[in-house]
């Protein structure tokens, strides 16, 4: 067990979110390695630095000599030399991840952390066999983990404790809000709240309801606008007036099971998929995909920011009084 704090990071895999994770971390003061094969690897990181900068200056964080904390390693074993934690990124696939971090409990030194950005495969699935599986763990963030707050650490079946206690405390000092899963399950809890309503989203949209750009339009002004603030149980249970969750279960109980039951089961089917991606492309194709991601992100900071600013005002009132 490493009783310092990490000061240097590996990333395996400079896909979004890898390149996403290396430029958190360095914002946050720590030496990163990043190894990938892609060709274009300088010039990747390089183009997500300079997008990331300003963006990680608006959180607070010193960004001078940003560039000069990211090395680039000539592969796994170079990359983890040395190093505390281990962040892969590397393809959804089991039998990939099962050689990779065999590969990592072998190079890695053996106090690091090794983290899975997986978005759906528990760690058990591709840790059996492996000797030292006690400091391997799934935090799964959201896209991009450098602005969405939130990373699932998701213990594997033969994860020690304080491997969970380390990444919990490793994600917080680096800005983030890591939220500890008890049990593993297929796609953990996040994509699975959002491919639950995505299923929903694509029967509307299937059935002529609305169209793509119309239904974003009512999940931003209405329950993203809400979850953003509370999230749904808690939405709920003030949605309930005085009486709260009950009276709300009480008395929307029947009409909610009746939702339920009428709630659509889309087919993807090629022909489905092609008449969705034609609907979003008409909805959004004209516009570039770095102008929209852009202002995600630009929309994704004002929000932080408003709620951050609405904690401290409440937090000073109370102070106060």
């Amino acid at each position: 067990m490493s009783t310092t704090h990490p000061t240097t990071v590996a990333v395996i895999g400079a896909g979004t979110i890898g390149l996403s994770w290396a430029a958190l971390f360095a914002g946050h003061g720590l030496r990163v390695r990043v190894t990938d094969p892609r060709p274009d690897l300088a010039e990747a990181v390089d183009a997500t630095l300079a997008e990331a900068a300003p963006q990680l200056a608006r959180q607070g964080l010193d960004t001078a000599g940003l560039a000069d904390r990211v090395h680039l390693a000539r592969d796994v074993t170079d990359a983890v030399r040395h190093v505390d934690v281990v962040q892969e990124n590397g393809p959804e696939n089991t039998a990939f991840k099962r050689e990779l971090f065999a590969a990592l409990v072998r190079e890695a030194p053996s106090h690091a952390l090794l983290l899975s950005s997986s978005s759906a495969i528990p760690s058990s699935a591709f840790t059996d066999g492996l000797d030292d599986a006690g400091r391997i763990l799934i935090g799964h963030p959201f896209n991009p983990p450098h602005l969405v707050p939130l990373v699932e650490v998701v213990p594997g079946r033969r994860t020690d404790e304080d491997s969970v206690t380390r990444a919990v405390e490793f994600y917080r000092a680096v800005g983030r809000v890591p939220v500890v899963e008890r049990k593993e399950i297929p796609g953990f809890v996040g994509n699975r709240l959002q491919n639950a309503l995505s299923r929903e989203a694509i029967h509307l949209v299937e059935q002529g309801v609305v169209g793509p750009s119309e239904l974003d339009e009512i999940m931003v002004n209405s329950l993203g606008l809400r979850w953003s603030t509370v999230g749904p149980f808690l939405g709920a249970h003030l949605g309930g007036g005085p009486g709260g969750y009950r009276h709300m279960a009480e008395h929307i109980g029947p009409s909610m099971q009746q939702m339920w039951d009428s709630l659509g089961r889309p087919e993807q089917s090629p022909e489905q998929t092609e008449r969705l991606i034609r609907a979003v492309e008409d909805a959004y194709g004209s516009r570039s995909y770095r102008d929209l991601s852009r202002e995600r992100d630009r929309k994704q900071l004002a929000v932080l920011g408003a709620l951050e600013n609405a904690t401290s005002s409440e937090q000073d009132e109370e102070t106060r009084s």
